[in-house]
This record gives C-alpha cells, sequence and structure tokens, in this order.
C-alpha cells in the first residue's frame, strides 16, 4: 500500500467485523491508526443475524496492529452518546489528532410493513440514525480542531432507491443521505468533507445466520418484489478510502446550495459543470458553490471558485465532494 495515509487516524463504529473491520484494515494498511467501536454483545431480539462478539474485536484489534498501526478498540453501544465520546475523546489524547470519521454501525430486520412492531422500528431509527448522529456529534469538534477532515456515512442502496419488506431499514437509510447532504452544507466551513457510500448486498455476517430465511419469508407475502433483491458484492472498502483524507488534494468547503434555475458563475470563463444550460449562464440542476482548499496545507491561500486553482462543480445529487 502507499501509505497515503501515514499519521493519519480514523475513528469506524460498527469495527469488529464485516464492513467495519474491512475499513480498518484498509486504513491501517494506508498508514492510519485505528479508533473504533462496536456493541459485541446481543442485538435486538427481532434481527436474524447474530451479533459480533468481544472476541471479533480483538480479531480486529490484531489485524491492524499486524499492520504495524495502533487500535484503540472498545466496546461501546453508539446509542450511548456519552460512552462515545468518552471512547473518542480518550483516543484523540492517546493518538494526538482525528482525521476521518466512518460511521458504518447499523441493523437490518427483513419485515412486511404490517409485522412492524414498535420494537423492531424504535431499535433501527436508534442505532441507523440516532447511533450516526450521536457520531457526528461526537466527532465533528475533534476535525474540526484538526483543521479539517472526512466524513463517511454508510448509507445504503435502500437510501437511494426502495428496499421492499424492510421499510424501517429503507426509511433510517434515507434519513442517511439527507443527514449526509445537511452536514456536507454546514460543515463544509470547516473544511470537512462528508460523503454517503451506498452498497447493495455485501457478503458480511450481516447477510449470515437467518437473515437469508428472513427475506425469503417475506418475498412469499409479495413474490413480484423479488425482482428488485440485489445481488452480494464482496467489499465497499476501496470507496470508503476514496472519502478519506487526502485522496483528492482539492475539495469543496463553505458549500451553498440553490434549488431550480440559477446563475451559474462557471459562465465566466472556466465551467466546469456537466449540467445542462437552460439558456446561457443559467443552470437547469442545483449546483453546489463555494470555496476551494489544500487540505494537506495547514494555511493555504484561499481562492475563488474561477481562480487558478483546479476545482470540480459538484451538484448535490453527487453527495458533495465525493
Amino acid at each position: 500500500m502507499t501509505g497515503r495515509l501515514e499519521g493519519k487516524v480514523v475513528f469506524i463504529t460498527g469495527v469488529a467485523r464485516g464492513q467495519g473491520r474491512a475499513h480498518a484494515i484498509r486504513f491501517a494498511s494506508e498508514g492510519a491508526d485505528v479508533i473504533g467501536v462496536d456493541l459485541a454483545a446481543p442485538l435486538p431480539d427481532a434481527v436474524p443475524y447474530e451479533s459480533a462478539t468481544e472476541q471479533d474485536l480483538a480479531d480486529t484489534r490484531a489485524e491492524v496492529e499486524k499492520l504495524g498501526r495502533k487500535a484503540l478498540l472498545s466496546v461501546v453501544d453508539v446509542r450511548d452518546r456519552a460512552g462515545l465520546a468518552q471512547t473518542v475523546d480518550a483516543g484523540v489524547a492517546e493518538l494526538g489528532r482525528l482525521d476521518a470519521v466512518i460511521a458504518n454501525a447499523g441493523i437490518c430486520i427483513p419485515v412486511t410493513w404490517d409485522e412492524v412492531t414498535d420494537e423492531i422500528f424504535d431499535s433501527t431509527m436508534d442505532i441507523n440514525i440516532k447511533g450516526v448522529w450521536n457520531t457526528v456529534r461526537v466527532c465533528a469538534p475533534h476535525l474540526i480542531a484538526a483543521g479539517g477532515g472526512s466524513m463517511t456515512l454508510i448509507s445504503s442502496y435502500a437510501g437511494k432507491k426502495v428496499q421492499p419488506l424492510m421499510i424501517p431499514y429503507t426509511t433510517s437509510k434515507h434519513a442517511i443521505t439527507g443527514m449526509t447532504r445537511g452536514l456536507a452544507a454546514e460543515l463544509g466551513k470547516d473544511y470537512i468533507r462528508v460523503n454517503s457510500i451506498h452498497p447493495g448486498g455485501v457478503a458480511t455476517p450481516m447477510g449470515g445466520g437467518g437473515m437469508g430465511a428472513a427475506i425469503e419469508r417475506t418475498l412469499g407475502a409479495n413474490p413480484k418484489l423479488g425482482a428488485m433483491g440485489q445481488t452480494f458484492t464482496e467489499q465497499v472498502t476501496p470507496p470508503v478510502t476514496s472519502t478519506g483524507p487526502r485522496h483528492e488534494r482539492w475539495v469543496l468547503t463553505i458549500p451553498a446550495t440553490r434549488r431550480g434555475p440559477v446563475v451559474c458563475e462557471a459562465e465566466k470563463g472556466r465551467d466546469t459543470c456537466p449540467r445542462p444550460r437552460l439558456s446561457a449562464g443559467v443552470c437547469a440542476g442545483e449546483v453546489v458553490q463555494g470555496w476551494v482548499r489544500d487540505v494537506m496545507d495547514p494555511a493555504p491561500p484561499e481562492r475563488n471558485l474561477h481562480g487558478e486553482t483546479p476545482v470540480r462543480w459538484l451538484c448535490s445529487q453527487q453527495h458533495w465532494g465525493g
């Protein structure tokens, strides 16, 4: 690996196994130290697959340390903001900084709409939405103190399109998409880039246990929806590391959006916006505008978007700065 993340520190939730472990190993292989948490205890009763264990967490720690990086991993529930804060604060105190955040922890319970109990709905919202929000609230001040960084919120295919027969999960992942867009707008001024990743099915322990049987059972209620299923892929870590610190030298900051036809300032002579024009200087879509900064320079000169700095225009539907 390149060591392009040498000296950086990443915080990962749901780090004990699956995608979370894969992210930790990849970041460590590129030079980053890892702070991480996992429930590593029984999940809500309706979840059809086995929870991660403390042994899983220990195995992740060993994999990261094998690469010569530090792994400060703890048993913490993402619904416990105080516990998250204590873990992150202690990790930053030991490692000196925080540069990247991956909000990966989540659950999925396949059920038809009329089988959704209050417990199923509340558990899904608390872990998949509130858990991500707690992560953001705890970590953002550390990224600001470091002069900027990146946040990656793990959403899902279900956060862009409908994933049938699991309405609580689909609802929660659409919420993560909205959270990403809102955070990107507000944290841009602090040089924090926010992205969401939208994988389909990933071959992890989350798809094991009774998960396959639960999906098959719910499909029996409406077999025609089976055509909307996703095949399983092996990993989503490469795009996650791509949104980590210093993958791209230039990032968008201080973004603002305007809806509908707007006057596009890029018409001043350096237009790289791919969106179609309604007329000269008028954009047909929603455009992100702002300033750019070299994220590796602690005090770079800020230049206008249309100055000499290389920049890429992005629409908000492309998840801001990805």
